[in-house]
């Protein structure tokens, strides 16, 4: 699980200097390739969820309960974003992109635990390998929005364990006791949270071309 979530995330994450020294147009586009990630995990995580959800026993096999939980994860979780009004400050939002990740990360451990339980080892090893290479792309997805701050280290170490260990409680949960109705639950959840990121960070790439204006005009 360490090696699926965490490691990949913070290779991803020591791309940070670098984002930095690119400047604010990098930013950008850093921030727009996120967004495409997190269409790609939306995306992949309602299909899961209700493939899932279809295979649960009698009247646990609802999918419209998948829609409906998603669709409350994310209005709940844009109230408590909009409390104090506004858009989110840079790490709130590394933070709400590392939960929506982390909570993704929960289905690829999920997945990886109930295939060794199942005795699939080759297709447990293959998962392995794939989730650990796409994940290195979340870690630079996570610290997009902090390139005009300076994160302290830990609050660093926080963000890759809030979006990787996730994948632990998975993986566990995965290969000990898996039930499909609380596993489709828990990736609606996750496909919630993901939208409500990606909303986050389409405001943010929207306002990122008037501040690298403002900053040009200022100079």
């Amino acid at each position: 699980g360490l090696f699926v979530g965490v490691v990949p995330v913070a290779l991803g994450m020591l791309f940070f200097p670098a984002l930095r020294a690119a400047g604010p147009t990098a930013t950008v586009f850093v921030l727009a390739l996120t967004l495409g990630l997190l269409a790609f995990l939306l995306v992949d995580t309602m299909a899961e969820a209700l493939e899932i959800a279809e295979g649960a026993a009698g009247p646990l096999a609802v999918p419209e309960l998948v829609w409906l939980v998603a669709l409350a994860a994310c209005g709940g979780l844009f109230a408590a974003s909009r409390r104090r009004g506004g858009a989110l400050e840079p790490m709130a939002l590394a933070a709400a992109i590392a939960l929506g990740i982390g909570l993704h990360n929960l289905g690829e451990g999920l997945a990886i635990g109930s295939a060794f339980a199942s005795g699939a080892a080759a297709l447990g090893s293959f998962l392995v390998i794939g989730f650990t290479l796409h994940n290195i792309t979340e870690g630079i997805g996570i610290v997009a929005p902090l390139t005009a701050s300076r994160p302290s280290l830990p609050a660093l170490a926080g963000l890759a364990a809030l979006a990787g260990l996730p994948a632990v409680a998975g993986l566990w949960a995965g290969a000990f006791a898996f039930a499909p109705h609380w596993a489709a639950l828990a990736l609606a959840v996750g496909a919630g949270a993901i939208l409500q990121v990606i909303v986050e960070v389409g405001l943010l790439i929207r306002r990122r071309p008037d501040d690298t204006a403002s900053h040009a005009g200022s100079a």
